[in-house]
């Protein structure tokens, strides 16, 4: 099982109890007052059938504050989600962090930010990479890219997936878009996995038909499900923050009801994806303040009352378009607040140019960044031994040192984090080692994991099952006029 991170000390609060409280009654008011749209006869039936109002002409379900809060007991706190590989199960929940890798449309150069769309190659060796990062825990369901040369867009989620769990045995998460779901559940099955559901809200307050069958889908083949909403606070939530985590968090818990009627007691994480509008242009404004106050409320409110897992996925997208000190104090700024407030998981890893492109040199130079924020979390032991009063005793005052002690030996890689893309050398070494910078060290390390990393494969028999379903795919969007 993957180790993840440790939070050892309490997250950080941004609210008092009160507050939170007054969030959580004026959520349930939403939800019992203006309801939430679910564009599926099937699912309104089911709610209606477990106490909720319905409107079915405006497709609209009321939801009765004791049925939310019932479902909301209904999620566990912690569950395990398996990999083909048994090193990289996932036990989701508590105090743990894992990093999950961010995604883009297209391949970005990773100096001039120009971007295109990457060949099926350059794909699979993005995901291979990603397998190598150690802080990089699962995979967000379009990861790496969104577009690849010569695949259909209606064959790109199902195609991903295929490339996902053929080059990586890392845990990895669908999608829901023109009935991919079919066809990622079949492959997950195929090769031993389980994925994470996904089920997307169409903010403000619907769930579009595509969401509710993925969602029936993942449930029933027994898979824990991630809800998303998406808000644009300014655009479709309020463009503050209280306002703006009672729409996203109404939204959610719909979700949650939902999801516990087909089968109570399926995992659910919840993310936070809500970003400002940047009123100045109407594009939106990622990496923002506004951005990471709202994943603290948000980590607060589900980790301390709702006791549901929490993926954050404010620090995947910067708004700069190169691998620069933009990108790095707006990702890091956003991320380590996630950390800090009790995230259990955090989408981070390769993304740049606001969701638009990724590249894997940037995700391994995101990987020391994770590994950072990750030890901080884990803060540091306090004992006898690490205290070391009796070497300091002993040591005395100067000239004595603390450089020649066993002790010294014995502790300073186990306090200390060492990035293996950082520029640490002294400027003398610099300039005699070729001035060399992080990006140039990230791409050795890449052609070094290229080289010699190595992925348990899938076996033969699997392997053509994946080609099958894939076949089987492409004939049922061939009938239905999509390819």
């Amino acid at each position: 099982m993957r180790k993840g991170f440790t939070r050892k000390f309490e997250p950080l609060r941004v609210l008092s109890d009160s507050q939170v409280e007054t969030i959580h009654k004026r959520t349930l008011e939403v939800l019992a007052e203006v309801g939430c749209k679910f564009e599926s006869v099937r699912a309104l039936e089911l709610l209606k059938k477990n106490g909720c109002r319905i409107d079915l002409e405006q497709r609209l379900a009321y939801f009765p504050p004791d049925l939310v809060e019932s479902s909301i007991r209904m999620c566990p706190s912690s569950f395990l989600v398996k990999s083909r590989d048994p090193k990289d199960n996932l036990l989701i929940g508590g105090n743990t962090l894992y990093f999950m890798s961010s995604l883009g449309a297209r391949l970005s150069d990773i100096e001039t930010g120009m971007v295109r769309v990457p060949t099926m190659e350059e794909n699979n060796q993005a995901i291979f990479i990603s397998d190598a990062l150690d802080s990089i825990d699962l995979y967000s369901g379009y990861t790496p890219y969104f577009e690849i040369e010569g695949v259909e867009p209606v064959m790109l989620c199902s195609t991903s997936l295929a490339m996902r769990i053929r080059n990586s045995t890392k845990i990895t998460r669908g999608t829901q878009p023109t009935d991919t779901f079919i066809w990622e559940t079949l492959i997950a099955q195929a090769a031993g996995q389980e994925l994470i559901g996904n089920m997307e809200a169409a903010a403000p307050l619907s769930y579009p038909e595509d969401a509710i069958n993925a969602a029936y889908t993942y449930v029933e083949a027994g898979f824990p499900v991630y809800i998303a909403a998406g808000s644009v606070m300014g655009g479709t939530a309020p463009v503050t923050v209280a306002g703006s985590t009672i729409s996203n968090n109404a939204e959610l818990l719909a979700a949650i009801v939902f999801i516990q009627c087909i089968r109570p007691g399926t995992g659910i994480i919840a993310n936070d994806c809500v970003f400002p509008m940047n009123m100045e242009s109407g594009d939106l404004f990622f990496c923002s303040l506004g951005s990471s106050l709202h994943q603290m409320a948000f980590n607060q409110i589900w980790h301390d009352l709702y006791r549901i897992p929490t993926n954050n996925t404010g620090s995947a997208f910067p708004n700069s378009k190169k691998a620069d000190y933009q990108s790095a104090y707006e990702k890091t700024h956003v991320a380590m607040a996630s950390a800090l407030s009790g995230a259990n998981m955090i989408v981070f890893h390769g993304g740049v140019t606001a969701e638009l492109s990724y590249n894997p040199v940037l995700a391994i130079i995101d990987d020391d960044i994770a590994m950072t924020i990750g030890k901080t979390i884990e803060g540091f032991e306090v004992s006898e031994d690490t205290m070391a009063v009796d070497i300091i005793k002993d040591v005395g005052t100067v000239p004595g040192t603390f450089l020649n002690k066993t002790h010294t030996r014995e502790w300073w890689k186990k306090e200390y984090f060492l990035p293996k893309s950082a520029d640490r050398l002294s400027y003398p070494e610099w300039l005699n080692s070729g001035h060399k910078g992080a990006i140039d060290k990230a791409r050795e390390r890449m052609e070094h994991i290229l080289a010699t990393h190595k992925v348990k494969p899938l076996s033969s028999d699997t392997d053509r099952e994946l080609d099958k379903i894939l076949n089987d795919a492409r004939k049922y969007y061939r009938d239905k006029g999509l390819l």
